[in-house]
């Protein structure tokens, strides 16, 4: 195994440290092994280095044909396709829009696609890590020095903000165009430059370096797989904590407490959408910067830390129950639940002509009147047969026990305009069909230049066909408890 591979980017110095939070239920890997678990690995892995090389080497120079899988990975690839089939794009007979991502060509799932995949970004990720490391180093004061020049950074770009723009250019001119020169124009060897002055003037000594990736063999493609590891580790576990302290107080699960954070941040929008001109920006982003940098120092936490007890965690005790007792008398949230009003319309159809007997037809949520469009298509009313089947919609409740006879008949035919029928104003306000006019095209004209297109009747004239009654009955929200609430987001 190599020791590392020449002009690549990769974290030769410590590795990506794994993230540890107190009271998080996230497993932590041990911080020592027992010596003889130690030796009895270190054998192993000695034992079988060879046999890996052998099958990574095997496996790199199958990947660089085209058909040099084995037939394990195209049997398992073509198994995970019939499990996950390819998306079908509908044509339509519609010519294709090349704007559309569905048009893009994106390879469907593959095993030893991904597989190669892995390895080629596994040795370009080390940039990443060298990035990462050394924004640690100079966040948690490894060099003192550095670490105030970053400060003083900060403190010219707070107090004039302009100087962002010359950021990207200076990083360009420090970090990439000077080391390349300095690569190709190497000072002396140290005797040399002790004697003589270094002089960047006449013809390049070195040829230019190139950037090329971590060999699948090197050392420095297991320490990529080692900082990989580690930063799918940090992002697991802060993706966690964030949910676990986060969530709560934001999903509703408790209503009071949500409601408290809701109105908060309500008013300090709108406070901020009024007098956000008028703070002092440079001085804020100043004192955040200084904060965070200097929090970041090993003396400053260990302070922390010590005094948190002491002094923090009472004042935190005590706003919290300043908070509790507020919210518990300031927010209420004990309003009645939404009511509302249902209605059903009870059909009934006569038998035998004008002269039959009235039968029981259906509980129905429309009318059916002769200008319904299922009463034109000639469809059959749609609903229940009996009363007691028919139920409160979906997240309601009833709210009372038993249906009302809404006794305005007149009024519900003239808000829904209903045509070509006769109405009981008295009675059992049967709303019917006009004997003749069964498709409800005629209108009645009643005094001079009026024209309505229902009549007033006592029951007793000939109706046609059909005849409906209105029915109504409360329904109120449902209130979902507290438990019921957790066990649906358990499940």
């Amino acid at each position: 195994m190599d020791e590392f591979t020449a002009d690549a980017f990769v974290n030769r110095e410590e590795p990506v440290p794994v993230i540890g939070i107190s009271g998080s239920d996230a497993p932590l890997a041990p911080s020592s092994d027992p010596k003889g678990k130690r030796e009895r690995l270190r054998e192993s892995l000695s034992g079988s280095s060879s046999k890996l090389k052998e099958k990574l080497h095997d496996a790199t120079s199958s990947s660089s044909k085209e058909y040099g899988y084995s037939l394990q990975d195209r049997l398992f690839t073509k198994l995970l396709q019939q499990v996950m089939p390819e998306d079908e794009v509908d044509e339509m007979g519609l010519p294709p829009d090349v704007r559309s991502s569905k048009y893009i060509g994106r390879p469907s799932f593959s095993l030893p696609l991904m597989t190669t995949n892995f390895r080629r970004f596994n040795a370009r990720i080390g940039v990443v890590f060298v990035f990462q490391n050394r924004v640690e180093r100079l966040l948690t004061w490894r060099d003192p020095t550095q670490t105030i020049s970053l400060l003083a950074v900060c403190t010219f770009v707070c107090l004039d903000p302009y100087l962002l723009s010359l950021l990207p250019i200076v990083a360009a001119l420090f970090f990439v165009m000077v080391p390349a020169y300095l690569v190709r124009h190497p000072p002396p060897p140290p005797p040399i430059a002790q004697t003589s002055s270094y002089s960047m003037n006449g013809p390049p000594l070195a040829p230019p370096k190139t950037i090329k990736p971590a060999g699948e063999m090197s050392k420095d493609f297991f320490r990529n797989l080692r900082d990989l590891q580690n930063c799918m580790d940090d992002f697991s576990t802060v993706h966690d904590v964030i949910l676990k302290y986060l969530t709560p107080p934001t999903n509703f699960s408790n209503e009071p407490l949500s409601s408290a954070i809701f109105f908060f941040l309500f008013i300090a929008a709108c406070t901020l959408f009024i007098s956000s001109h008028l703070l002092p920006w440079r001085l804020v982003c100043l004192t955040s910067c200084w904060t965070t940098i200097v929090a970041g120092h090993p003396s400053v936490q260990q302070l922390i830390a010590s005094n948190h007890e002491e002094h923090l965690a009472p004042h935190q005790r005590t706003a919290k129950s300043w908070l509790d007792a507020w919210i518990s008398h300031d927010i209420i949230l004990d309003a009645p639940p939404e009511i509302r009003e249902v209605e059903v319309f009870e059909l009934q159809r006569r038998k035998g002509g004008y002269n039959g007997e009235w039968e029981s037809w259906i509980f129905s949520p429309t009318p059916y009147d002769p200008l319904s469009p299922q009463r034109i298509s000639g469809d059959r009313p749609k609903g229940t047969r009996f009363f007691e089947d028919v139920v409160a919609p979906t997240g309601w409740e009833w709210g009372d026990k038993k249906w009302v006879l809404d006794l305005g008949s007149r009024e519900w035919v003239e808000e829904r305009m209903v045509q070509g029928v006769e109405v009981e104003i008295e009675g059992e306000r049967w709303v019917g069909d006009l004997a003749g006019d069964e498709d409800g095209m005629d209108a009645r004209t009643i005094g001079k230049g009026k024209i309505r297109d229902w009549e007033e009747g006592s029951g007793n004239s000939k109706m046609g066909e059909w005849r409906r009654r209105r029915w109504v009955r409360t329904v109120r929200r449902k209130v979902v408890s507290e438990g019921i609430a957790n066990s649906t987001a358990a499940s």
